[in-house]
């Protein structure tokens, strides 16, 4: 078994007055060669943005776009003539493909959103640009990892062009389970959203991260009441 550990305080982090941004991974102007990515993840960005504001239409092509909103409402519109609202509970996702314009700003004029934006590299090139959007309130279970994200069109969550599995947890404090990677060459990178997880007797606190791999299954504890997303993707890429 091996794992990298990403505290919190050692993430990269700008500040643009709208936008308070963290970044786990090398983006935009922090870079840092021994985090680029993590196998085919390649962007967890920990985003608050001021009220009304927001990322003016840009271009993006073959990646796998996630948006996890952990607080707040974000509009989005697209040059599919895709235009809605993706409220805390709900999560969206654009295979980028060939090519796709898209604007994302708080819905929001009075209050911060806080969401997570997660890249993952596809695994099929220029394909036609998709977007999906699904409510969690359907596949959400009750103090155990359920699936939000998959490579299957016919399964829970959403899905992306890539051999990736996302689940997330809402655990009380005490709760224990063991996750099964679907791969043996796949690694698992968990963050933890909120509270204190102890996984493979690495510690976690808040916003911390940690990637694992060279293994089948994880064992994982919750020390408080918490908030855990698990992201399994091959590890090559």
């Amino acid at each position: 078994m091996k794992s990298i550990y990403h505290k919190a305080s050692s993430r990269g982090h700008a500040h643009h007055g709208w936008l308070d941004t963290y970044h786990t991974f090398s983006f935009a102007n922090y870079y840092d060669s021994e985090r680029i990515h993590f196998g085919a993840l390649r962007v967890l960005n920990d985003d608050t943005i001021a009220g009304g504001a927001g990322f003016d239409m840009h271009p993006h092509d073959n990646m796998e776009i996630i948006t996890i909103p952990l607080k707040g409402a974000i509009e989005h519109k697209d040059s599919m003539k895709n235009s809605s609202v993706i409220s805390q509970g709900e999560v969206q996702v654009m295979s980028a493909g060939t090519g796709i314009l898209h604007s994302e700003y708080n819905y929001e004029r009075e209050q911060d959103l806080q969401l997570l934006q997660i890249w993952v590299f596809t695994n099929k090139k220029n394909v036609e640009p998709r977007y999906q959007q699904i409510s969690l309130k359907n596949i959400e279970k009750e103090n155990q990892l359920f699936q939000i994200l998959s490579p299957e069109p016919n399964n829970e969550g959403v899905w992306i062009y890539q051999d990736a599995w996302f689940f997330l947890g809402y655990l009380e404090k005490g709760w224990e389970g063991i996750y099964q990677l679907k791969d043996r060459n796949h690694g698992v990178y968990a963050f933890v959203i909120d509270g204190e997880i102890s996984i493979e007797n690495h510690s976690l606190k808040k916003r911390d991260g940690l990637g694992i791999w060279d293994t089948q299954a994880l064992q994982i504890k919750s020390e408080s009441k918490s908030t855990l997303l698990l992201m399994e993707v091959p590890m090559t890429i």
